[in-house]
């Protein structure tokens, strides 16, 4: 049996379409849309919405520690539209519309922090399955499956923004997780708290990762625990007893996808 996982997809289609090639299924982890493109600014939503140059100036204030600044910055941004929130749900559901086509079958997905979930229903199709917070079994494994990422200590999410991130807050995500038992794979976007997993080298700052994926996988010892969400972290690989816990790449960048095999 062989499965590919991705995560991390940010909008890169055309590797997409090949993620499954030689699979016996593909396994999505989430963060499909290219929201803000730190490679190339005019990409992604903000670039075509506001333009190459007002995106360099957000990615320079995004690397580093989160100051007041940049939230001033990018609230100006949303302030000069008429209907912000008309405009990424109209991008997200274009960039949506053209990756779940390109899913090949059978395919098992959650999202990510950057996802916007309650838009996946209008792209249900036969072969692709929207698994956030189930234990699925495939090729005699159990797979259990956790989306998006954790919601800061303190901060609040405003239902009249623009764009809301699917963030949880940490007592929301570990009763999803507490909920994944028995399993043979621990499928999440974020990665267990673990210092050398958490930490990205070129932005050069910790991303939150979870205590209760760490404790389930303390608790359950399958066989991998596979995530994303860090796009350069210090190791991708750390094993804790038992498990393999992988980094299964920035897909977007390598486009290429992470083989399990049994």
């Amino acid at each position: 049996m062989r499965v590919h996982v991705v995560s991390d997809v940010h909008g890169n289609t055309e590797a997409l379409a090949r993620a499954g090639d030689g699979a016996d299924a593909l396994v999505v982890l989430g963060d499909l849309v290219d929201f803000v493109d730190y490679h190339d600014h005019g990409s992604g939503i903000l670039g075509q919405v506001f333009g190459a140059e007002k995106v360099g100036v957000f990615a320079e204030l995004r690397r580093g520690p989160m100051g007041p600044e940049t939230g001033l910055f990018l609230r100006s941004l949303w302030g000069s539209l008429d209907d912000p929130r008309a405009v990424v749900e109209e991008a997200v559901r274009t960039q949506y519309a053209e990756m779940f086509a390109a899913m090949t079958t059978p395919t098992y997905a959650i999202p990510g922090n950057v996802d916007s979930p309650a838009l996946w229903p209008e792209f249900a199709r036969e072969g692709l399955h929207m698994v956030d917070g189930q234990v699925v079994e495939i090729g005699g494994l159990r797979f259990g499956f956790t989306g998006g990422a954790l919601l800061g200590r303190g901060h609040v999410l405003r239902p009249d923004a623009p764009w809301l991130p699917y963030l949880r807050r940490e007592e929301e995500f570990a009763a999803a997780v507490e909920k994944l038992t028995d399993v043979d794979v621990l499928c999440s976007h974020i990665p267990p708290s673990v210092a050398e997993l958490t930490y990205d080298v070129v932005a050069r700052r910790a991303e939150a990762g979870s205590t209760a994926l760490l404790e389930a996988i303390h608790r359950e010892q399958p066989r991998w625990s596979v995530f994303g969400h860090v796009h350069q972290p210090m190791s991708r690989r750390v094993r804790i007893g038992r498990t393999e816990c992988v980094n299964v790449g920035h897909f977007q960048r390598l486009g290429r996808p992470y083989a399990l095999s049994w």
